[in-house]
């Protein structure tokens, strides 16, 4: 189980990661490290970057069938 420290260094380390990327680095269930992340969020520790789908125009090509929202990425960063 990871701690907010961990998330803090390996953040700092990477630079930017999705939680996904934490989750499978720090062996932490993804629920963990999204309550961690909204945390540290909280404290002002660590800032959501959304990543604009430029590939998705319409919102229904074939990489997207749930639309435009699932081509998005969010990314977390220190701030």
């Amino acid at each position: 189980m990871a701690s907010l420290i961990e998330v803090r260094d390996l953040l700092a380390l990477q630079g930017r990661m999705e939680a996904q990327q934490l989750s499978a680095a720090l062996h932490t269930p993804r629920a963990m490290i999204d309550a961690m992340l909204a945390r540290m969020e909280a404290m002002g520790k660590a800032m959501r970057i959304q990543e604009e789908a430029t590939g998705c125009l319409t919102g229904s090509c074939k990489q997207c069938p749930e639309g435009k929202s699932a081509c998005s990425r969010e990314w977390w960063a220190l701030r």
